[in-house]
């Protein structure tokens, strides 16, 4: 059966976020890279890539500003684009209707921040019921400094993004992980 019921959610890979305050390119040509290589893969394999992206009036992410757009560096030519307002990108954006219609099951998760629209989408799609696979290594995010003032890194962050979300939320996988499933569920 060629039926193919996983989609690949790119969230928020944006120009908007160079021009935020907490900016910090440490590791994105890794990200990239690794993003890539999930896009790709999926491409080949026959599996829809979703992308998203964040807009706030106002602010780098107003859709009139010109920076909502895919950040420099990634080559993506998505099935289906859609435009949020929240942070998960199931909340009020029509892509769950467009999922229900496609036959999806499975969603891969991928983008930026890591901990925000990353982990917030792939909580709100296991409570409705898709089996979700977070691909953390094609996601990335900032250091963050905490109350106390102590400052977690990019590391810390995707350690405790994997701790919470794994078993309860996804399955956490990398690249290649992510990638092997689809050639398997694509054969099958």
């Amino acid at each position: 059966m060629s039926h193919v019921d996983t989609a690949l959610i790119v969230i928020d890979v944006q120009e908007s976020f160079r021009h935020m305050p907490y900016w910090n390119a440490e590791g994105l040509e890794v990200y990239l890279a690794q993003q890539q290589r999930l896009i790709d893969g999926a491409m080949a394999a026959g599996i829809p890539v979703i992308q998203i992206f964040h807009t706030r009036a106002g602010s780098p992410f107003d859709r009139e500003g010109g920076l909502v757009r895919t950040l420099d560096g990634l080559s993506i030519k998505p099935d289906a684009v859609f435009y949020k307002e929240r942070h998960s990108a199931l909340a009020g954006t029509g892509l769950d209707i467009w999922l229900t219609r496609n036959g999806i099951n499975r969603l891969i998760i991928s983008g930026i921040r890591t901990e925000q629209c990353c982990e917030t989408t792939t909580r709100h799609a296991s409570d409705l019921g898709w089996s979700v696979d977070f691909v953390s290594e094609a996601t990335f995010t900032f250091p963050m400094q905490h109350a106390d003032g102590t400052v977690f890194s990019q590391a810390d962050i995707v350690k405790r993004t994997e701790l919470v979300l794994a078993t309860r939320f996804a399955r956490i996988v990398t690249v290649d992980e992510a990638l092997a499933g689809l050639t398997v569920r694509k054969a099958a």
